[in-house]
């Protein structure tokens, strides 16, 4: 075929790639807010709502319960095998919004008094007699009305974004296979990651705005974000319709799940360490995410500046998350800047400056919000940095390890250093923005390793399955570490406790212990791989 007849797709041109990842990747930045949408306000759900720790928790833990226990994890799987990207992207963005709605009118003044929170209140009171089975329940005797119709809608969300998470992975392979896919996976991340930063600067804003509080604007504006997500993965389907009926191809596919896949991935022990090790890691970060906020509000002096000035009006927030922006893009592109030094070094000074003025704004203006929403900055920008680190040099067994030993430092300084600085406001800052950094580089060092040594423990063939398992067993601790914390909250705080004074000494200290056993399977797969040769500290790109 001479070149001149070479069809030239969609696919073919950069622009129209990098515009199918962006429709794919706001998709997930919305849905990443939504997902911590009440983080920021938990003394406020409090306040207005009558949710305690232990309700918090069992809502927030909520999310995950279908994919752990319905497997629908598995079922949605299978429905991207049989109908491909663009359907499943779309599906995935209705039902996501179908569960932020119902999440929406649970937390609603229009909910208050009706009858069907008379019916919540005295339905799914959930009772077995064991202690244990009861804590962890999606819900529970005296669970407020509106937490437990939350708690439906949150499952229902959960479902459609498990869906669109591995639904979007499959888009990026399948536009960007043979080019630029770790640089658009990592992009994707990037921006997601992003979405955990915005959730924590504009819930708080929305349900303060005016100066009257009113937590359900908070959610109604995630309900906002989970429709543009749908528009974005309806114009997706549009233009993956038109790719396809450019190459004449049918959508490419993985192995489909198989049940008897189970055993062959089971009989690996290297997968078992890497398993245990993503579902102990992740459960010390993103359950922690959903009570971080209230847990600075409880251990910081934080001083409210005065009424009328610029550090108490909203357009302050506005401005700080213009400069969280630029913080972002400047760090995260001085990683892909070749052959200009002063250029690269000119976009990581701009960074850096952006980021101290970011932090100073957030010790201005007295909210734990803006103080832990520096959290995803610096893995935005050391990401690209450490995957690339992975794929030339390798050493992905000791990133894990160092990764865990982080993650550690990190909850015990919340646990007891930080509290040592109650009382002073710029010592206890300085300690929370510096361990909050710290936190959010071992969250890219584990992530930028973990993933790409999977298909090293397991067969080519059932690399799927083994993905799907992982993310089913990571669900699990998704589901439990929440509810957990609110339980632990609840029983080492007397009833009645502010929310702004509670202690989290015991609930950061059994985080830190998953991070001991991260840490301690870490360093046994460092042997095991060692014995084995797994290629574990080998680089995945080979000379």
């Amino acid at each position: 075929m001479s070149e001149t007849s070479v069809k030239t797709t969609l696919r073919d041109s950069a622009a129209m790639r990098w515009i199918a990842l962006l429709l794919l990747a706001l998709g997930m930045f919305c849905a990443y807010i939504f997902m911590d949408i009440l983080s920021p306000i938990k003394d406020l759900m409090e306040s207005t709502r009558g949710w305690d720790s232990k309700a918090f928790g069992t809502m927030e833990g909520a999310e995950t319960f279908l994919n752990v226990f319905v497997f629908f994890l598995i079922f949605a799987g299978i429905i991207l095998d049989k109908m491909g990207v663009r359907f499943t992207a779309v599906l995935s963005g209705a039902v996501m919004l179908l569960g932020g709605f119902i999440k929406y009118y649970a937390i609603s003044e229009s909910f208050m008094g009706s009858g069907l929170e008379s019916w919540f209140t005295n339905n799914l009171n959930w009772h077995t007699g064991i202690g244990f089975v009861d804590d962890v329940l999606p819900f529970y005797q005296n669970m407020p009305a509106s937490a437990k119709l939350a708690a439906l809608g949150f499952m229902i969300f959960g479902c459609g974004c498990e869906m669109a998470g591995i639904t979007v992975s499959r888009g990026i392979v399948k536009w960007f296979k043979g080019r630029e896919t770790a640089l658009a996976m990592g992009s994707e991340m990037a921006l997601a990651r992003l979405g955990v930063a915005t959730c924590m600067i504009f819930s708080p804003y929305f349900a303060k705005l005016g100066g009257q509080i009113n937590v359900s604007r908070s959610v109604a504006f995630g309900v906002v974000l989970l429709c543009i997500a749908l528009i974005m993965f309806i114009t997706y389907f549009f233009m993956d319709k038109k790719l396809d009926s450019q190459t004449g191809e049918a959508e490419e596919v993985d192995e489909p799940f198989k049940v008897k896949d189970i055993g062959k991935i089971l009989s690996s022990l290297g997968f078992w360490l890497v398993a245990l090790l993503c579902v102990l890691y992740y459960s010390a970060i993103f359950p922690f995410q959903k009570y971080a906020v209230n847990m600075l509000q409880c251990n910081l002096t934080l001083t409210e500046p005065a009424a009328g000035s610029f550090w108490a009006g909203e357009a302050v927030t506005i401005v700080q998350y213009i400069i969280m922006l630029i913080v972002a893009v400047c760090a995260f592109s001085s990683n892909f800047i070749k052959g200009n030094k002063g250029l690269k070094l000119g976009l990581m000074a701009a960074a850096i400056v952006a980021l101290i003025i970011y932090c100073v704004m957030g010790f201005k203006r007295g909210t734990a919000e803006t103080i832990f929403a520096v959290f995803p900055l610096l893995a935005v920008a050391i990401t690209p940095i450490l995957g690339n680190y992975v794929d030339h040099k390798g050493k992905a067994a000791s990133m894990l390890l160092i990764g865990s030993i982080l993650l550690v430092f990190c909850h015990l300084t919340f646990a007891f250093i930080l509290p040592l600085f109650k009382g002073s406001a710029v010592g206890g800052t300085i300690v929370a923005y510096v361990t909050i950094l710290v936190l959010g580089a071992s969250f890219s060092l584990v992530p930028a390793a973990l993933w790409p040594s999977v298909p090293k423990l397991v067969d080519e063939k059932i690399i799927g399955s083994a993905y799907a398992l992982i993310f089913w067993i990571q669900n699990i601790g998704l589901w439990l570490f929440p509810i957990l914390i609110g339980n632990v909250l609840t029983s080492t705080n007397a009833p009645g406790t502010p929310p702004d004074q509670l202690n989290y000494t015991w609930a950061l200290v059994m985080l830190a212990c998953l991070g001991v056993a991260a840490m301690l399977i870490g360093l046994y797969l460092k042997v095991v791989d060692r014995k084995r040769h797994l290629g574990l500290e080998e680089p995945n790109i080979k000379a």
